[in-house]
This record gives C-alpha cells, structure tokens and sequence, in this order.
C-alpha cells in the first residue's frame, strides 16, 4: 500500500489544529443559554376562584365567582383583566362557584369541566353548547390541554343544586346541579394542585392523598357551608399533608367565619404543611 506522505508545513498545520481541539475550554454556558426556569403562578380572587398559570403557559380557571363577589378587587371584576383562559373548572353548581364562567366560555372559547349532570343542566338551559361541555364524573381523568397536564375529578362531601331565572316568570328556578367535586391537577413539571371545592370533612380525602400525592392544596375553612377552621388543619394533618394549603372560602359573607389565623392554630406545632395566606388579587409563584 502507498504510504502517505505529508509536507513538514502540512504535518506542523495538522498538529497545531489538532492540539488547539483538545486545549481550548469549551465556552462557558450563560445565564441565557441555560433552559428557563418553570413555575406555577396562582392568583386567588376570593371565595374559591382561582386562576392557574402552569409552567408551560396555559391557564386555567377554577370557581369563577368574579363579578358579583365583594371580596374581589374592583380590577378583576373587568373579566378581560384575565387574559386569555384555556380551560375552566366548575366545581358545583352554587352560584358562588359557577359565577362567570358562562361569560368567560364565550370570551375565551373555553371548554367547561364540570360535574355531568350540572352540565347536563348547562347545556339543556342553552347556557353551553355541547362542544363546551365535555362530560365526566367522579373518577375520571382527562387530559383536555393535552398529555402534559392531567385533571382528575374527586369526591366533595357538599350539596350542589343550580339556580337560574326563568326568563317567563323573571323568578329563580332549581334546576340538577350534579354531584359536587373537587379537581386533583398534575401540571407538565408533576406539580399537583387538589382543589377542594366545598366540602365537608370526609375520611377518603386519605385515599385521594395516597393516589394523587398533592403538592398543593386549596382548603375550604369558613365553616357553616363547609369545614371549619378546626376541621381543615385536621385533614391537613392527618388525611392530606401536602407541602403547602391556601386557605379559601372565607370572609365572603357573615357565615364564613372562619379566619387563616385560626386555621394555623389549628394545626399546631412541628407540621409540615406550609400555610400560604393570600390576599384577594395576589399572585405567588411555586
């Protein structure tokens, strides 16, 4: 076989390069090269409205009582403060929960989860179409965002029945709310957020815990219509022990006595959970 011969000018180019490949530092990555930091941002607006910004952008709304809410700041009671929504969540049917979401469904184009005979009563009423109310129960699970965010609905301990005016008579009308529920979501960093909705203390908020592991969850504490403040630190400490609870349903209306204060007394000392006291408008990060 022929050798292969190289000039001394070409051999001396050669291992010039070759030395400069291995000596060289790589370049240094920078704080912008770097993969951007994802969080969750949630905003509470009162009573149990909730809005969800997950770390992939999309937004979801749970319990849109906005407009006729006293403990809504003026600001977001214009609903295009919101911007735009992908999803809305509707745990009952109380007009405390159901609130906008008609409203925002049109505004946004956004499908309606909620528990199906209350959107058997949305749609029979023309509130919703069909396309806007996607049916499920009590054990489901869906991924209406997509595969990276996942929603499963839950047992409430609660009532739920939906009042609407009969455009006839100009008077409130009863109509089948449906089972109340609470929404378990796991969002696209495995961050998991329970919403309880209105709910009762209920020993299966222990199984909901071992199947979904919350990270966060949003706690009903006012008492009358649903647990105490007494009541909520027990299903934090012994049922649910999540890293971090907001205390919600509160302070809306003489009833809802109970207070985030009393709550903190009620779980004592040496306890994990993170009790994350928010202001009507706030946003916090996670």
């Amino acid at each position: 076989m022929r050798a292969l011969r190289l000039s001394r000018g070409a051999a001396a180019l050669f291992i010039t390069a070759v030395s400069a490949f291995f000596l060289v530092p790589a370049k240094a990555e920078s704080p912008s090269d770097a993969a951007p930091a994802h969080h969750t941002e949630i905003t509470w607006l009162g009573q149990s409205a909730m809005r969800i910004t997950t770390p992939g952008g999309k937004v979801i709304m749970i319990d849109p009582f906005l407009t006729q809410n006293p403990k809504t700041p003026a600001e977001w009671k214009d609903l295009k403060r919101l911007g735009h929504l992908d999803l809305i969540l509707v745990t009952h049917g109380h007009l405390d929960h159901v609130g906008d979401t008609f409203d925002l469904s049109r505004m946004n184009d956004a499908r309606v989860i909620a528990p199906a005979g209350l959107e058997d009563t949305f749609t029979t009423l023309g509130l919703l179409d069909a396309a806007h109310a996607p049916k499920m129960n009590k054990g489901g699970t869906v991924t209406p965002l997509g595969p990276g965010i996942s929603i499963a609905m839950v047992h409430a301990d609660h009532s739920s029945e939906f009042l609407h005016v009969n455009p006839f008579t100009g008077k409130p009308m009863s109509f089948p709310g449906g089972e109340p529920v609470g929404f378990v979501i796991r969002l696209e960093d495995g961050f998991t957020i329970y919403h309880m909705g209105d709910t009762a203390l209920f020993s299966d908020m222990r199984l909901i815990a071992e199947l979904y592991h919350p990270d966060l969850v949003m706690i009903p504490i006012g008492g009358n219509y649903t647990m105490d403040p007494q009541a909520a630190a027990y299903a934090l400490r012994a049922y649910l022990r999540p890293r971090i609870a907001i205390p919600m349903h509160y302070g809306t209306t003489p009833q809802l006595k109970g207070t985030p204060d009393e709550l903190i007394k009620a779980m004592g000392p040496n306890i994990s959970t993170k009790i994350e006291v928010m202001q009507p408008g706030e946003t916090r990060t996670f």
